[in-house]
């Protein structure tokens, strides 16, 4: 199973367009430490390949990936589908611009299909443009995407996004945020994409005991980052997602799995760790864990 890394960043890239932090400021006075938005690419023979997650950078991510270029025929593309983790605008904006007449399978949950019909209408705006085939995946049931690579949805989280407000859907509405875990059935290597975590329960330890590579959500360095540094109001957990620091943080958790690769990602732009020389980074780096960016590559 081959695995690429598209992008490291949340919501808003890195540097985020109207903000003035530390980090952001330093990203664009040096264009090379910026990222793209969070999302990977995967295979399983190296020929056709599934994103997880369409980001609104999704297109500039296609053209740095040789993997990902279309060819031979002319609008032949090596892309067959995209797995959606939830129905954030960073992960499905990106579907809008994968029309062009395409042909893929996008699969996500009951609710997160929902909010694409309903409150973002991207389904009924494609229609026209692009031959997608909607489906639906349900947690805890694997799904086999081709004759090697099979993925299972696992549940994250509940946080519906913020644009669907307190509407009511029509079917289950607990399945908000998932992971993946992916397998390769003839070399059985595993790896977890889990963008957004709130928390680390049994239930995600459970997955991530035996993985051979995990992704895993890096979005804030402490709880109360975004307040700290004048950038907002709301908490981490607020939002969905779990600290890295402190002892109930998720660093030290993710040092102790046994999986060879340990990767965060969608990182937050006033998070220190996109920082190379912090000392954030350094510790983290030194607990054996990788920051995700583009252009990384992974074989499980």
């Amino acid at each position: 199973m081959f695995i690429h890394c598209l992008g490291a960043a949340a919501g808003g890239g890195y540097p985020q367009w109207n903000c003035a932090c530390e980090g952001c400021r330093k990203a664009r006075a040096t264009p090379e430490a910026a990222t793209t938005h969070a999302g990977i690419a995967v295979s399983g023979d190296g020929e056709r390949w599934f994103l997880l997650n369409a980001t609104p950078d999704v297109h500039h991510q296609i053209a740095a990936d040789p993997s990902l270029h279309p060819g031979p025929g002319i609008r032949a593309t090596p892309v067959a589908g995209v797995l959606l983790t939830d129905a954030e605008f960073d992960h499905t904006i990106g579907l809008l611009m994968l029309r062009e007449e395409s042909s893929l399978t996008v699969y996500g949950t009951y609710p997160v299909l929902e909010a694409l019909t309903l409150w973002f209408p991207v389904r009924e705006l494609l229609s026209d443009y692009a031959d997608l085939t909607w489906s639906l995946v349900d947690v805890g049931k694997p799904l086999d995407l081709d004759d090697r690579l099979r993925v299972t949805p696992f549940l994250t989280g509940s946080k519906a996004p913020r644009y669907v407000g307190s509407s009511q859907l029509r079917g289950p509405s607990s399945e908000w945020e998932v992971g993946y875990r992916l397998e390769d059935r003839q070399t059985r290597g595993t790896a977890v994409y889990a963008p957004t975590l709130p928390k680390w329960d049994d239930g995600f330890a459970e997955q991530v005991a035996s993985a051979d590579c995990v992704f895993v959500d890096g979005t804030f360095w402490t709880d109360d980052e975004m307040s700290r540094q004048g950038a907002g109001n709301r908490t981490g957990r607020s939002m969905g997602h779990m600290p890295i620091s402190g002892d109930d943080g998720s660093a030290r958790a993710l040092a102790a799995l046994p999986a060879k690769r340990k990767i965060y990602t969608h990182i937050n732009n006033t998070n220190p760790i996109l920082d190379e020389d912090s000392e954030e980074r350094r510790w983290v780096t030194g607990l054996g864990i990788e920051i995700g960016r583009a252009g990384l590559e992974v074989e499980v």
